[in-house]
């Protein structure tokens, strides 16, 4: 449970804790003796702590000129979705120049928007009309790699002084079975499948790419790599660009070869008889991935971005920073020390949150939602701020890999726990992954990874197929006769226009939980409880003196399960139902007056109720 750290005008109170009951703690109170307390003091937020900040997929979101590919101002021509959805803050994935090898994380040319998706002009149409609605918009950064059609990579195959160790090279090892044919300098394997180590002809080396053959890896040991992408970030926030999501940070550094006797050293095997040498998993990339190094370049771009802040004005420019990596590691991005105090370094604004994606599925208990949410606020520095994300353009979509009786209640916890709210594109209106043949696939993970029977294991097309705008032709999302991904089949049932017109939707559920979000003091700044009230049930509590108190019961099992509201200690009957999921037999406004409580499968109910004393 969290703590505001103020004194609640107790004068005397004792205390004694009865035991555990299903990871709560029932505590009786023996004597107390109360003087009225006065309002808790309620400090402002900056704009991105109590935020609902919306990841927008370019390619996917809204074709404006029958190509069949998402863009700018398509992007432009529904901002007022944003507002409806009260929606704070959109980032982009990259809109910038690329071969579009990986669909626009091999960057060509990090100073100009890629063709398919508009102009300059455009994108700065975007930001000014985003503004005037009160939208930030933030760019995702991709400073790991560049295309190898860039500038920067062509310079550096060819020698060219200032650009030599741009990118990591290395001499290929001496074959003991030819002479004549060398080996890649180690046994690191890409995330795409295959040698991380790609033979240059024209250089006669090695250059080192973590993911797609044409994604090469920048020199991070270089201080001129450094100060390029100071560079980048001082050009787009120059333009009015409100911050940056930062790619794939885990692969940063990598091992120095002056530390391995001259040369890079092999990843240890894993072990696991299942893979090949030119499989992931074959390896542990204890040499390729978290190296403690890449933390100071994070916390470098961090004094530039306050630096720039301090020199310039207006609103805070964030980082945000994506890195899948394990909870003490992960919260290194934050920083070192207390993020909010005078001691230590301060990193990313804060790292995603990708634990409801990567250790909770449609298997989990209550149990297991409410030890994730508790791990990362246990672990976080004191002062950071929380985030909490259900799925992105990298993993299946929110209902395909829970269960789509699930989806307002997923909406409505990550609206509810303290902190920011992220939502990938299409999670408003609980759009599934989408149906995508081998013939229509375009992943390079899928590709390098997969073949006809086994491409869906790895291909991220499913959650990137397009917006379900409208019952029209391809969901409304572009008049061509074939989009870059197929449209989903269920568009016709599930899309936006049928769900703002319906009586009850995920929509509409979405649109009262950001409503609630925006004005509730107990959510922007309460305290929190959550426990299993059963192995089904989870119970969130979020509540503030003198505020009103706000309940979610979420049950995240596929029967249905009756709990007992006496153990939800902040909790006040009669309460209110301020919304409830789209199944649930409970409406607005209705009373809960009974300590006994039966939710259907996969029902969640938000509850109001009097503020604690």
């Amino acid at each position: 449970m969290a703590s505001t750290g103020k004194t609640l005008g107790v004068t005397a109170i004792v205390i004694v804790g009865l035991g555990l009951i299903a990871g709560g703690i029932t505590w009786a109170v023996l004597a107390t003796t109360r003087s009225e307390a006065p309002p808790p003091e309620i400090l402002p937020l900056d704009w991105w702590q109590h935020c609902v900040l919306y990841q927008i997929y370019p390619r996917s979101f809204k074709d404006s000129d029958g190509d069949g590919i998402g863009d700018l101002k398509g992007i432009i021509s529904e901002l007022e979705h944003f507002v409806d959805a009260g929606v704070d803050a959109i980032w982009m994935s990259p809109i910038f120049e690329s071969p579009m090898v990986d669909f626009g994380y091999d960057i060509s040319n990090f100073y100009r928007i890629h063709h398919e998706y508009g102009t300059m002009e455009d994108f700065m149409e975007l930001l000014t009309r985003s503004h005037e609605l009160g939208i930030k918009v933030l760019l995702d950064f991709v400073p790991n790699h560049a295309s190898n059609e860039s500038e920067y990579f062509i310079k550096s195959e060819a020698r060219e002084p200032g650009y030599e160790d741009f990118f990591i090279w290395a001499d290929g090892l001496e074959d003991p079975n030819n002479p004549n044919n060398t080996l890649p300098p180690s046994n690191w394997v890409s995330q795409f499948g295959g040698s991380a180590w790609e033979w240059s002809t024209k250089r006669q080396q090695y250059y080192l790419h973590q993911f797609a053959i044409q994604q090469a890896d920048f020199n991070f040991r270089n201080q001129a790599v450094r100060d390029e992408m100071f560079n980048i970030m001082k050009y787009w926030l120059d333009r009015g660009a409100d911050g940056f999501r930062v790619d794939a940070l885990p692969y940063l550094i990598e091992a120095d070869p002056a530390d391995h006797g001259g040369r890079y050293p092999d990843d240890p095997l894993s072990g696991r008889v299942e893979f090949e040498p030119h499989q992931l998993g074959y390896t542990i990339p204890l040499y390729t991935k978290d190296l403690i190094e890449l933390y100071d370049v994070v916390y470098e771009w961090r004094e530039f971005v306050d630096k720039y802040l301090e020199e310039n004005g207006g609103d805070t420019r964030v980082l945000f920073s994506e890195g899948y990596a394990n909870v003490t590691m992960t919260m290194l991005y934050y920083g070192t020390g207390d993020v909010g105090g005078a001691r230590g370094v301060r990193g990313a604004h804060f790292p995603f949150n990708f634990d409801f994606i990567t250790d909770l599925s449609a298997r989990s208990g209550a149990r297991d939602f409410a030890y994730v949410v508790l791990r990362w606020l246990t672990y976080m520095p004191h002062g950071a701020t929380p985030n909490w994300v259900f799925g992105n353009h990298d993993n299946n979509r929110m209902p395909t890999r829970f269960r789509e009786r699930m989806v307002d209640g997923l909406n409505s916890l990550s609206m509810l726990l303290p902190g920011v709210t992220v939502t990938y594109q299409g999670e408003e209106i609980g759009m599934k992954d989408g149906y995508v043949s081998w013939e229509d696939t375009v992943d390079v993970e899928a590709c390098n990874r997969g073949d006809e029977n086994t491409y869906h294991l790895y291909s991220r097309d499913p959650a990137r197929t397009p917006f379900h705008w409208n019952s029209s032709t391809n969901a409304g999302f572009s008049s061509a006769n074939r989009t870059w991904l197929p449209v989903a089949d269920d568009y016709q049932e599930l899309n936006l226009a049928l769900q703002k017109e319906a009586e009850r939707s995920h929509y509409k559920v979405y649109q009262a939980l950001t409503a609630l979000k925006k004005r509730q003091k107990s959510l922007s700044h309460g305290e929190y409880s959550i426990r299993a009230l059963s192995d089904s049930t989870l119970c969130l509590v979020r509540y503030l003196r003198t505020y009103d108190t706000i309940v979610l019961l979420f049950n995240v099992a596929d029967n249905s399960d009756t709990v007992d509201l006496s153990r939800v200690a902040q909790l006040k009957l009669p309460a209110t139902v301020y919304v409830s999921s789209v199944h649930s037999s409970r409406r607005e406004g209705d009373t809960i007056n009974g300590e006994n409580i039966t939710l259907s499968a996969g029902e969640a109910i938000v509850l109001r109720s009097e503020p604690v004393s």
